[in-house]
């Protein structure tokens, strides 16, 4: 693997919210070709960013709820 691969992928890494610990996790994983390392690396940061979108999802259905209520307590 060449240095702009190497490259692309840590940015990549970085634009998914990666930290720096499982980046680094990751590229040694990488270079020691380990597939299944770097597998479970990214599934449980994808599990991470899920929990946290359906965490963001729940405050918005509070607040769109809230929303509903008044809405419909000042059109009576």
């Amino acid at each position: 693997m060449n240095v702009n691969d190497e490259n692309a992928i840590v940015q990549n890494l970085i634009d998914a919210g990666c930290g720096q610990e499982l980046i680094a996790e990751f590229m040694e994983d990488l270079r020691k070709e380990n597939f299944s390392g770097k597998l479970k690396l990214l599934a449980a940061h994808r599990r991470l960013l899920l929990d946290n979108l359906h965490r963001e999802q729940k405050r918005i259905d509070c607040l769109d709820y809230l929303v509903y209520k008044m809405k419909k307590e000042n059109s009576i």
